[in-house]
């Protein structure tokens, strides 16, 4: 068995079922091992598409995915989603072949690729060692929660394996909940025995049922409130205390609360300058606690008053065995639960509409979709101008209704993470909601949703611009040419893929999107929503504080 097939079958073997790729010379044998072992192979029509699907795989599912690629060009085209997916830290395998020939037109130096954008360079370095070396690659990526690209050198993937290597292949062991020490679990429980009005802020590392369920109960003992960050909002859906996301996207009532607090838990969270809107969120004299299982993340963004190293549901848990049994209201007055059930959804907070016979409002259009879409939806974004509003006003069922590939904040990413989190969440209607710019960028993976046949709604919030550019220059008179396109028919292209389409202008075109939700399903539908372009969104003022 050559090193190629003996990787392939390996990496099944301990783990790795999903692939995301374009296949080439270089990765075809890799590629096609895992396939005869059992893996899914999902073909892309660009590795950057491929890069991001196979984030929002493991995002969605909770377990570890492969992106394979040709060597030089190959895994260049897939840096930026690479980059994505090392910046948010999800347990991804990168598989690329390599060149070791310095004359070849494909060598680059990819182990320096990989580390300049926080990818963990790994190599196959012999047929001896293969097997052992990519079962270490996935164990790296899911004990430490990073993104590994596993190069295979071309000379080295033609080599014969020894006899009987496969038989050291399997699953990593599962990936132990840092326990705290008794002493900062003490120390939480007095910090929360003084809070009047404390709030619990939710982050990546709490996305899982038991840690919610955990937080409700410890939130329920002290009368906290309850918010998430972007990447895990649905975190906290139906609860009554519940303020949706903290941060740039927070509706008016959510961050007057915030700002009340007295006391605020990160709960594997890292309380950047986007959730807590560069420290404007803390009040004055405000105790900030950071709950973590990597230390280094203590502080790293916010000056904390206590930093606990542990587990964010087992930490929640031992807090609830170490305080008192009796329950205190807290922040939970009858007034803020009042003022909750009537205006922390942005959908409640009342506008003026902008739309004309042209343009539908950004915000009519979202209302509109968040009551004919089925509540089982699972969410891809863009970024760009429009995203708050498909972000903020479109529910989710839980934890798992949205994927928000937005750490590198690269435009194009939206179609392809809809695509990965729809492939992980097949019993939920996926939702890719795009820009004019990240809908033409990545318009080549409307050929994979129709090829593999996945019941999606693409929305595009068409200004016909790079809507964030043109608000943030505009208002000082800069000329903008450069971001102002002329009008496209993206319902027309979206045809000739194979879609449904509808243009959308008012209202009342969206009965279209009310009869394909009615019917049989059989083609994705895309919604060319010609938006209005008077206004920035109001989370764009936030956003280009952090360039």
């Amino acid at each position: 068995m050559k090193v190629a097939e003996a990787v392939g079958r390996a990496l099944y073997a301990a783990g790795v079922g999903q692939v995301f790729g374009v296949v080439g010379s270089g990765n075809f044998h890799l590629t096609n091992a895992m396939v005869a072992a059992g893996a899914r192979f999902v073909a892309a029509r660009h590795e950057g598409g491929a890069a991001t699907m196979a984030d929002a795989y493991a995002r969605t599912s909770g377990t570890v995915a492969a992106l394979s690629v040709h060597q030089g060009p190959g895994l260049t085209n897939a840096m930026t989603g690479i980059a994505e997916a090392a910046k948010s830290r999800t347990p991804l395998l990168v598989l690329a072949a390599e060149v070791t020939e310095r004359r070849s037109n494909f060598h680059i130096d990819q182990e320096a690729l990989a580390r300049a954008v926080g990818a963990v360079p790994l190599r196959i370095t012999s047929a001896e060692h293969a097997v052992e070396q990519a079962c270490a690659a996935v164990a790296r990526a899911v004990h430490e929660r990073r993104t590994v690209l596993l190069n295979v050198p071309l000379p080295v993937q033609s080599l014969d394996v020894p006899e009987g290597a496969l038989a050291q292949a399997a699953p990593p062991r599962e990936r132990e909940a840092v326990e705290p020490s008794p002493d900062e679990v003490t120390a939480l429980v007095d910090v929360l025995g003084r809070a009047r009005r404390p709030l619990f802020v939710a982050g990546r590392g709490a996305r899982s049922p038991g840690a919610r369920a955990a937080l409700e109960a410890l939130a329920d003992r002290y009368g906290a409130l309850l918010a998430t960050s972007a990447v895990a909002r649905g975190l906290f859906h139906g609860n009554p205390w519940s303020l949706d996301v903290s941060g740039g996207f927070s509706s008016p009532l959510t961050a007057e609360l915030i700002e009340g607090a007295d006391t605020i838990v990160g709960w594997g969270c890292a309380l950047n300058m986007w959730t807590m809107r560069h420290g404007r969120l803390i009040g004055p004299g405000t105790t900030v606690v950071q709950v973590d299982d990597d230390a280094s993340a203590l502080g790293a963004h916010r000056e904390v008053r206590l930093g606990v190293t542990g587990d964010v549901e087992l930490t929640a848990r031992l807090a609830l065995e170490t305080g008192g049994a009796a329950e205190r209201q807290g922040y939970r007055t009858p007034d803020i639960a009042e003022a909750i059930t009537a205006r922390v959804r942005w959908r409640d907070v009342p506008y003026e509409d902008d739309g004309s016979r042209e343009r539908i409002d950004p915000r009519t259009l979202s209302i509109a979709l968040d009551d004919i879409l089925p509540a089982e939806r699972v969410i891809g974004v863009d970024s760009g101008n429009f995203m708050g509003h498909p972000i903020m006003y479109l529910s989710v069922p839980d934890e798992n209704g949205l994927c928000f590939t937005q750490a590198f904040q690269a435009i194009g990413l939206g179609l392809a993470t809809a695509i990965g989190a729809a492939l992980a969440r097949p019993d939920r209607l996926p939702v890719a909601a795009l820009g004019d710019g990240g809908a033409m960028m990545g318009a080549a993976e409307f050929d994979t949703v129709r090829r593999i046949g996945l019941p999606m709604v693409v929305v595009v919030y068409n200004d016909d611009a790079y809507g964030a550019e043109v608000h943030h220059f505009g208002p000082d008179g800069h000329p903008l040419a450069t971001v102002e396109f002329p009008p496209t028919d993206i319902a027309a292209v979206a045809r000739g893929y194979g879609f449904e389409a509808v243009t959308v202008r008012a209202p009342t075109d969206l009965k279209a999107v009310e009869d394909w939700v009615a019917g049989p399903r059989s083609a994705p539908l895309l919604i060319d929503a010609k938006v209005t372009r008077d206004h920035g969104s109001w989370w764009l003022e936030e956003a280009f504080r952090g360039h």
